[in-house]
């Protein structure tokens, strides 16, 4: 895998205590810095920020990809297959609903990926992916 630049992502959530549970307890993420209004999570090495807010708005936007509707916006990472696995297995575990279940995407096609997503107690979106073979991350 090829090394590659840190992330920071900072999201809205509308309560810290339900962030705290999904992005510690059921991601198994841990916690950085914090205050009574945000919280830095170590995102696989990479930093995203749950910043609460009086509320948040409805995301029911989605784009249909391999017959499926896609949540739009959405962000994740890019797992190796055992990551995936094992989170998929620790995802279900905790009686995650999904918004499309883990599955394996443009099976025999260059860019052949597990996928899945998901959304944390706020409403954001999140998808974790795994390739086959990494080096088809930009394949036509």
């Amino acid at each position: 895998m090829t090394a590659r630049p840190g992330f920071h992502l900072a999201i809205p959530v509308d309560d810290l205590d339900r962030a705290r549970g999904f992005y510690g307890g059921v991601l198994g993420l841990d916690e950085g810095r914090s205050s009574e209004a945000w919280v830095d999570w170590n995102f696989y090495g990479h930093q995203v920020v749950t910043h609460q807010v009086p509320s948040v708005a409805e995301r029911s936007q989605s784009n249909p990809v391999d017959g499926r509707d896609v949540p739009v916006p959405h962000f994740g990472l890019i797992l190796t297959p055992d990551e995936f696995h094992e989170l998929a297995g620790r995802l279900r575990d905790a009686g995650t609903e999904f918004v499309i279940e883990p599955y394996l995407r443009f099976e025999g096609e260059p860019g052949e990926q597990w996928t899945m997503f998901l959304r944390d107690p706020a409403g954001n979106a999140l998808e974790f992916k795994a390739f086959r073979d990494e080096s088809q991350l930009f394949a036509p």
